[in-house]
């Protein structure tokens, strides 16, 4: 059969959602305050400070609850509007401008001095083992060292961009489900969307909907297709979170249930973090559940449903609060895919320099978030907004 006519669906103009788009900005600046947690807290990571906390994991960890499935979720969102503007061509032209393009220049530009300070530090607490030991060497010398092997996998080439392995997700998600997302553009599965909107007119059954990433989380090995390499979530859930995004958008009527929930899920979320964090707690102690133990299906489905939860009170909340436009959220919403970018080479070459200070955890973290949220401001203002090569690499429209 043709598929041609799939290509030039016809497009209409989107409605701009300033509540969504101030989300995107809070979860990205929550982003930056974790990758500065994970500085510090006991969990490996590229570079480390001379002193580790348990209370710094702590709040890594509550983070880490929401922040990922929070921004493909609204990915997800980002997904419709971008596809009722443009035809599917279109949107496989802008996907791949807007997220392969960055993505190669963290791979070949961000990446490899990330992956350098982690050879310089202690291997014992790197993400990825390097088969070559610690390194010694100039930032040159180490160039081409860089093209051995792949990272994660005894190499250090790093395929996935580092923390850009989001790009790399998302422009596969958004190629795996294009052709579902044009059948509902079409308007097919109305029936399926029609029985979701009764469904969430009854009570509770907000909470049922948690059920598929519950089932994902507990259910799939972590030691093989519920591997959580990335963000503290295995794929599929990411995936489901995506296409929650999609469908929330895709029917007001979906997202008028969702938005009556907000004060049960709230609450809820409220009093079940500080259950799941005296679990972790208990986990970093070295209390451990294998997986397939009550223990561990416990946790995971606690964990699961805490951030359900969130993720629904935080959609309501931003309808109710941030439905506004102003010029500051303009700024930092063109600014946000290079401050992402950005963020985590310029924490890691500042906490480098800093890590043998002697000073507590607190000053040193508000030296860290401070010194780097500047250094990614300046260098954003001055440079990547500025040029238009620059602008291109970054996924910014031109000038």
């Amino acid at each position: 059969m043709n598929q041609a006519p799939l290509l030039n669906l016809e497009v209409s103009k989107p409605t701009r959602r300033y509540d969504l788009d101030w989300l995107k900005v809070i979860a990205m600046f929550a982003v930056f305050i974790f990758r500065c947690l994970r500085f510090f807290d006991l969990g490996a990571w590229h570079v480390k400070n001379n002193q580790l906390d348990v209370i710094t994991t702590l709040f890594a960890e509550l983070l880490l609850q929401w922040i990922m499935p929070l921004f493909f979720l609204l990915s997800g969102t980002s997904i419709y509007f971008a596809l009722k503007s443009r035809t599917a061509g279109q949107f496989v032209q802008e996907r791949s401008m807007r997220l392969l393009i960055p993505l190669l220049f963290g791979i070949f530009v961000l990446s490899p001095p990330q992956v350098y300070l982690e050879r310089l530090s202690n291997p014992n607490h790197g993400v990825s083992p390097w088969d070559g030991g610690q390194f010694s060497g100039s930032f040159w010398e180490f160039i081409p060292h860089y093209f051995q092997g792949w990272y994660l996998f005894g190499g250090n080439f790093a395929w996935m961009g580092i923390h850009l392995w989001y790009l790399l997700v998302l422009f596969l998600f958004s190629l795996l489900l294009l052709p579902l997302f044009l059948a509902i553009k079409q308007g097919k599965g109305q029936n399926s969307i029609d029985k979701l909107v009764s469904a969430l007119e009854k009570p509770m059954v907000i909470f049922l909907l948690s059920l598929p990433i519950v089932i994902l989380e507990s259910g799939l090995d972590p030691t093989t297709l519920g591997i959580r390499v990335a963000g503290g979530w295995n794929l599929f859930t990411y995936l489901i979170f995506l296409l929650c995004g999609y469908l929330i958008v895709v029917e007001p009527r979906i997202e008028q249930g969702v938005h009556r929930h907000f004060t049960p899920t709230l609450i809820i979320a409220v009093f079940t973090t500080p259950i799941l964090l005296e679990l972790i707690y208990d986990r970093l102690a070295g209390n451990q559940s294998v997986y397939g133990s009550l223990g561990y299906t416990l946790i995971t489905v606690l964990r699961s449903f805490n951030a359900w939860c969130w993720i629904v009170a935080f959609l309501s909340l931003g309808k109710k609060i941030l439905g506004f436009n102003s010029s500051a959220l303009q700024y930092m919403s063109e600014a946000s895919l290079p401050f992402y970018m950005l963020h985590q080479p310029i924490i890691l070459s500042i906490g480098f320099w800093i890590a043998g200070w002697q000073m507590g955890t607190l000053p040193k973290f508000i030296v860290l978030s401070l010194v780097s949220f500047i250094a990614i401001a300046l260098f954003y203002e001055l440079l990547v907004r500025r040029i238009g090569v620059l602008r291109f690499f970054f996924g910014l429209k031109p000038i």
